[in-house]
């Protein structure tokens, strides 16, 4: 055996001899000695030893006390994210488009999974629709070490979903309230809405450009637990805010024609994509804006990422034929080409120097044509001609004037400039290409921007699709914007004199209307491939304003690639553009402008008698001169463009103010004026828009 530790030493000595009192004595100091040394060194250690202890507790106490200190509170405390609820998104007359519902996030504890394989199973049968990839995440999140992982987000997790979920009545299983997005007209307007992630934020269209606006601010939670994570308590620090409101220029039942009617035109030309803009000439709103193919963002992920791209303000394509209106308003501007002016088009065939392949009329026309018919006709050469003449300084000054190369709609995120190349790289062949609108890359929203500008009598509008911003009950609107005047009124009212008949007797007789004139322009360019052009594949488009003379409507259609045997603007996009512009003056209440109803005059007994349109004048004034001095006509009444053709006839210049017909007149009528003179009309509408003339919604 071992010696003991208190074992005396003495023991060891044997037995004592007898009187030997000396030998006793010091067998007793020495044990006595022996058993201080072992005091001492038992004293020593603890001294050591509280020691140690005594330092670590200071390290600890006083030099790691806030690190200590934090451990504990993350222990004993945490915090969680309030997801604020994001603002209603409204049409322009108050139907909803998104707005948030109440709904629950799916969240876990590991710490609490005794069998992750079994916890997975029940979490997929409750849900019934998890994928492969969701399981393999989900297993290796349930068996990590940890606490509070997140599953899906509200938006993923149905009522049902959560109804079965809650049932499973699992420890470890967490139903957090939380709002989730809900566009009630699923893919309705879903390019210019956007979407919303799993953390509520906005990730396309309005929901993104404007996240800070209707997104609202994210609140605080405090929880305490205990030792065993049991939670004791909670407290809202900072309560999440509910965002502002966004009331849109869109019109939901004319976004709803926009897109059926896409579909359709889509479907019949066999196309891959195509899109549709609508705008008010006078303000630059967008009355709608449909691309296709489409998605759902109630699940966007449903859908290839390809559909969720708006390809009205990203695609850039070369407009063809429609971009002849540029080419033509730079020509009437700077007056190289009157309307009458002659111009030789070759039989269709004109030879340009540093041309390879010559360029040739697809509509062929003879060999003389109008300066007129060359837009009327689509000429090709005719308008290379009229490009070469023009030069490409002007040519490219026109062509930013109306809006292309830059970026025109800030309640767009990702919009493209476009391409327009500086005229010091236009040689004389790039410049005959650039005039029948090759060479140069625009998007769908500037061409219509275009269009507009032309129809309202010279006013490049910025396109804008946020009509109002209400926070807190108090509606903030958004105000139009005329971004330059792009073309004088009389060159402008000469150019719809052109595209008037380019819908009556040209390439878009497919466009005409039964009651109402209308005026536009076709446009078919081959898609641009490596080392050239397609032989096939097309971009056909109409791009257009209805009623011409009082415009309410200025509308672009793309089919992009038709495959069905058509492959012209005037075959394929301008029949999609009549049944678009028919809906729409219908919805809006829009007088015919083509054999009009007579006026009724209501005498005093009440009883409605018809005038016969015998009375009603509507002819431009005649010219009338008084010793030898041309006299103001009286124009009330006439359309702007009307007007305009008048006092153009006698040399007047005009200045325009408001919108409709003209409401009053300087110089008055009777008094005689000079040719180089400044003429003012003050226009107004004889009739109010449905519901939103006055801003209501």
């Amino acid at each position: 055996m071992g010696r003991s530790w208190f074992r005396d030493p003495r023991d060891d000595a044997g037995p004592a001899p007898a009187g030997g009192l000396a030998a006793a004595v010091a067998a007793d100091a020495a044990w006595r000695r022996q058993v201080k040394r072992r005091v001492v060194v038992v004293l020593v250690l603890l001294g050591a030893w509280a020691v140690v202890i005594q330092a670590r507790l200071g390290v600890v106490q006083v030099l790691h006390a806030t690190y200590y200190t934090e451990r504990a509170r993350q222990q004993q405390e945490g915090w969680i994210d309030i997801l604020a609820t994001r603002g209603d998104i409204l049409d322009r007359h108050g139907d909803a488009l998104a707005y948030s519902v109440a709904g629950h996030a799916l969240e876990a504890d590991p710490s609490l999974i005794e069998d992750p394989e079994l916890a997975l199973r029940q979490l997929c049968e409750a849900l019934t629709d998890c994928s492969t990839a969701e399981r393999r995440e989900w297993r290796e999140r349930l068996a990590r070490v940890g606490r509070w992982v997140r599953l899906r987000s509200s938006r993923r997790v149905s009522p049902e979903q959560a109804g079965r979920l809650a049932d499973l009545e699992q420890p470890w299983l967490i139903l957090r309230s939380e709002s989730r997005r809900y566009y009630p007209g699923r893919d309705l307007a879903a390019h210019v809405l956007g979407y919303v992630g799993d953390d509520n934020g906005g990730l396309g269209g309005v929901e993104s450009r404007f996240d800070d606006v209707v997104g609202g601010e994210m609140g605080k939670m405090l929880v305490r637990r205990d030792a065993h994570f049991n939670r004791l308590m909670t407290e809202v620090l900072q309560a999440a805010t509910t965002g502002a409101t966004l009331e849109l220029t869109l019109d939901r039942t004319l976004q709803y024609i926009a897109e059926r009617e896409l579909r359709a035109g889509v479907a019949e030309a066999n196309a891959v994509a195509g899109t549709v803009i609508i705008l008010d000439p006078f303000t630059g709103e967008v009355l709608a804006m449909a691309s296709s193919p489409t998605f759902n963002p109630n699940d966007y992920q449903a859908s290839p990422g390809e559909t969720w791209r708006n390809r009205a303000v990203q695609d850039v394509y070369e407009p063809g034929s429609t971009f002849k209106i540029v080419t033509a308003s730079a020509a009437l501007e700077e007056r190289v080409f009157r309307p009458t002016t002659i111009i030789d088009i070759n039989h269709g065939v004109l030879r340009v120097p540093g041309r390879r392949i010559p360029i040739i009329d697809e509509h062929p026309s003879g060999t003389l044509l109008t300066f007129e018919d060359v837009i009327v006709k689509s000429s090709n050469v005719g308008a290379a001609k009229v490009g070469m003449t023009i030069g490409a300084e002007r040519l490219s000054l026109f062509a930013k004037r109306l809006g292309f190369g830059q970026t025109l709609a800030p309640d767009f995120a990702g919009e493209s400039r476009g391409i327009v190349h500086p005229p010091s790289s236009l040689t004389l062949a790039a410049l005959s290409t650039v005039a029948m609108g090759y060479t140069i890359g625009v998007t769908p929203l500037q061409m219509v921007s275009a269009m507009a500008a032309i129809a309202n009598g010279g006013l490049l509008m910025e396109p804008h699709v946020v009509r109002a911003v209400v926070r807190d009950g108090v509606r903030e609107p958004v105000e139009p914007k005329v971004l330059r005047r792009a073309i004088q009124p009389e060159t402008a009212a000469t150019l719809m004199s052109f595209l008037e008949n380019v819908v009556s007797r040209g390439t878009a007789r497919a466009a005409r209307l039964a009651r109402h004139q209308a005026a536009g322009k076709t446009g078919t360019a081959k898609k641009a491939i490596p080392g050239g052009y397609s032989q096939t594949d097309r971009v056909s488009s109409f791009v257009g304003v209805v009623p011409s003379r009082d415009p309410r409507f200025a509308v672009l259609v793309l089919i992009d690639t038709p495959r069905n045997g058509q492959v012209y603007g005037g075959a394929i996009a301008a029949p999609v553009f009549k049944r678009i512009a028919e809906a729409a003056v219908r919805l809006y209440g829009v007088a015919p402008t083509v054999d009009p109803e007579p006026p009724y005059v209501v005498p005093p007994d009440r009883s409605a008698i018809a005038v016969t349109a015998a009375h009603v004048d509507t002819a431009p004034p005649a010219t009338v001169r008084l010793g030898g001095r041309t006299l103001m006509p009286d124009l009330r009444g006439l359309s702007a463009r009307d007007a305009i053709a008048a006092l153009h006839e006698i040399g007047l210049r005009v200045r325009l103010a408001g919108s409709g017909s003209v409401h009053a007149q300087t110089p008055a009528a009777g008094e005689p004026v000079e040719p180089g003179e400044w003429g003012a009309l003050q226009l107004r509408r004889t009739a109010t828009r449905p519901r939103d003339e006055a801003g209501g919604r």
